[in-house]
């Protein structure tokens, strides 16, 4: 056999198990852990001083960080591989 040649894919067999579930059957525990490494969402606050600014947190509400505006709080969160929401 030739390493450079194109194998044709497998039959059905091979491929990979995918596991499904109703999300409605979900505890709450499992639902907070859903998107968890891959969701963060950006709060408006008011900052000690008055100022305004905005909160990233992850999708269970763990604050991680604090930005002076929306677009850096949004950059922020795309630069580490995670999916920004607005929360108003």
């Amino acid at each position: 056999m030739n390493i450079n040649e194109t194998i044709p894919p497998g039959p059905a067999q091979n491929a990979p198990e995918t596991a499904t579930f109703d999300i409605r059957q979900l505890s709450l525990a499992q639902f907070a852990q859903l998107g968890l490494a891959q969701l963060a969402y950006v709060k408006p606050i008011v900052l000690g001083d008055g100022a305004p600014g905005f909160a990233i947190h992850a999708a269970d509400g763990t604050p991680m960080a604090l930005a002076p505006d929306r677009e850096v709080a949004r950059a922020a969160i795309v630069q580490h591989e995670m999916m920004p929401a607005l929360v108003h």
